[in-house]
């Protein structure tokens, strides 16, 4: 690398306004050097097709950006196994017992979703506007089908979900007290996959029940409830995320909140849409160069970091007509806000079900659902992977 970055990256922490740089980025610098949070060098990648590119191609690896040495995002608040987890499984012989956990047809899942968040929602109206909708909704409605995915009792919700306050920080320099919360949740894990009351069915059943088979022997308690932590961590915070943005721009166009309660058959594309319009992605999808390879006028030098950003992509006018309208109609729809190629998120349909339902339910339930504060007084955290409000009050 040669001349000075352009920026430093990440870019706002706001989730509710795209970035004002993506457009200049995408159209005067497709693969542009960025300064990330460490003080590293990276290319930051903005259009739709090298984003697309990169994540397809092998010669790009997410297992890399955990090597030693090696010119990070951020400092690493997980151990760097846990960063290539998806490859631990496959090598373990995990990964049926995995996508069994995350099959979203699974006998009465759709039901049982139906039901919890319809719970969720009578105690909001019990309690009363207003009402924090991400304590209240989205952080509890995801733990659940975290909770009942992994094999944990939903009562240890808030004790899970803390933990994913410190493990998903990001920040320039390792600190102690992310090295405790792993280990803490591990243990949690490990005591869960011995517990006689667990569920045959959940993820850490599928996988105690791998200690009786011949092939899966050498795995330890640790290695399995790895897999599980994982699991947790990453579904949970990618779906309340999501859920949160996605229901703060429906309460930003409130005349589409009365198109889903007057067209329900047509929740599946809006989400898709929504997916699209989302901007939780904070950080950039992270690649290390693994060989020399040339992308669009760059030739990207092996052990060089590459960030995707994801809504640099996802508003890409060369693929998107009017990407910067919120069309709940729009087909096709091709965002990369579950990734591509072999990195694709493997719990895509379970989270599709997840928000489904939950919009589904609040729309149907709470028709005046709106804003409390103006938008602008939303409180966006800081130092997260995920750009989120820490609270959302509303009324109904």
């Amino acid at each position: 690398m040669s001349a000075e970055p352009v920026l430093d990256f990440p870019l706002s922490r706001r989730g509710d306004v795209l970035p004002e740089e993506c457009a200049w980025l995408r159209e005067k610098r497709p693969v542009a050097r960025v300064r990330t949070l460490t003080g590293d060098e990276a290319w930051l990648v903005s259009s739709h097709a090298l984003a697309k590119q990169v994540l397809e191609d092998g010669r790009f690896s997410l297992k890399d950006t955990a090597g030693e040495g090696v010119p990070r995002q951020y400092a690493l608040t997980i151990p760097p196994e846990v960063v290539n987890n998806m490859g631990n499984i496959n090598s373990a012989g995990l990964r049926s017992a995995v996508m069994k956990s995350l099959n979203p047809r699974a006998d009465g899942l759709a039901d049982w979703l139906r039901a919890r968040a319809g719970e969720f929602v009578d105690a909001l109206r019990a309690e009363g506007p207003p009402a924090d909708l991400r304590a209240g909704f989205a952080d509890p409605f995801s733990a659940a089908l975290h909770c009942k995915v992994v094999g944990a009792p939903f009562e240890d919700w808030r004790r899970l979900m803390s933990g994913l306050e410190v493990a998903f920080m990001t920040s320039a320099h390792t600190f102690e007290g992310a090295g405790l919360n792993w280990y803490k949740d591990l243990g949690y894990m490990v005591d869960r996959l011995n517990s006689p009351d667990l569920d045959p069915d959940s993820l850490l059943g599928r996988l105690a029940a791998l200690r009786q088979d011949q092939e899966s022997a050498h795995l330890t308690d640790e290695m399995l409830a790895t897999v599980a932590v994982s699991m947790f961590g990453a579904g949970a915070v990618s779906t309340s995320a999501f859920l949160i943005l996605a229901i703060l721009a429906l309460l930003q166009h409130p005349d589409l909140v009365g198109y889903l309660r007057e067209h329900p058959e047509r929740m599946g594309r809006a989400v898709d849409e929504l997916l699209r319009w989302n901007l939780s992605i904070g950080d950039g999808l992270p690649r290390l160069a693994a060989e020399d390879v040339p992308l669009g006028q760059v030739l990207i030098k092996k052990g060089e970091l590459v960030l995707v950003l994801v809504e640099g992509a996802n508003f890409d006018p060369e693929v998107f007509t009017d990407p910067e309208r919120l069309d709940l109609e729009r087909e096709p729809n091709p965002h990369l806000s579950f990734g591509a190629g072999r990195h694709f998120c493997p719990a895509t349909g379970l989270g599709r079900l997840h928000a489904e339902t939950a919009l589904a339910v609040l729309v149907d339930r709470l028709p005046g659902l709106r804003l409390a504060v103006p938008a602008e007084q939303l409180v966006w955290r800081t130092g997260f992977i995920k750009r989120l409000p820490e609270r959302l009050p509303v009324l109904w």
